[in-house]
């Protein structure tokens, strides 16, 4: 290769990746952990993973909350001013990082759990709520193991902009795997989950305080000047 010159490149807007531009003083504060289940049987397996994971996230140094679903209304059928689409935006804006699962349903995630994440925009008062975010995905199912719901939550979660680990979690028969107490029982699929939440807290721990860095743009950097420069342009007309 010769010609090494990029003509379609605005050179003001270009950064060199550097790790001098990674945070120098990184957070002491416990990491913020949201979790969302897909569920809302009174004996929901989803949200029985879901509290096993955060007991972990608490043993391992985090601050875990976890959304309960009930009452949410449908996407399109409640204002934005109703309680429970409230407290799920505040806590998406609280996390620093996510653990989604869902029971997997006809081959596919549930509608309790996608109308969640339909509540949330892209952009709440001009900052984006999951950008940048790290998220571990999970699903429990019926019958044999399938990573029909876990799939689709990683399209998801890379539409919201989220950093999504690589590892992940099917818990197979999962009315199977917990006890008369609702805890899991010690099997390979508890132990897959422990790594989850280990691996979710390393690179939280590792990507909160250089999430906008990371997802800093050179696309959108242009585009940002290339508005301010119309804005000026428009004034002195």
């Amino acid at each position: 290769m010769t010609d090494i010159t990029l003509p379609n490149i605005d050179p003001a807007q270009v950064q060199t990746p550097a790790v001098k531009h990674f945070a120098q003083v990184y957070s002491d504060h416990k990491p913020r952990i949201l979790l969302l289940y897909g569920s809302l049987r009174e004996r929901s397996f989803s949200r029985l993973v879901v509290e096993e994971c955060a007991r972990l996230l608490t043993r391992f140094g985090a601050e875990a909350r976890i959304f309960n679903p009930a009452g949410l209304p449908q996407p399109d059928s409640g204002e934005d001013d109703h309680p429970k689409v409230q407290e799920l935006r505040e806590l998406m804006m609280w996390s620093e990082g996510q653990v989604w699962c869902s029971p997997e349903r006809h081959g596919a995630m549930t509608g309790i759990f996608k109308s969640q994440i339909d509540w949330v925009p892209l952009n709440l008062g001009g900052v984006r709520p999951t950008q940048g975010k790290t998220l571990a995905v999970m699903q429990v199912s019926g019958g044999s193991q399938s990573f029909n719901a876990v799939n689709q939550l990683r399209v998801l979660g890379r539409w919201m902009r989220m950093v999504t680990i690589p590892n992940q979690s099917s818990v197979a028969k999962a009315f199977l795997e917990f006890d008369d107490n609702n805890r899991m029982k010690p099997s390979p699929y508890y132990s897959r989950i422990v790594d989850v939440m280990e691996e979710l807290m390393k690179f939280t721990l590792l990507l909160r305080d250089n999430k906008d860095y990371f997802v800093d743009r050179y696309s959108e950097r242009v585009e940002s000047a290339e508005q301010v420069s119309q804005r000026v342009n428009q004034r002195s007309l």
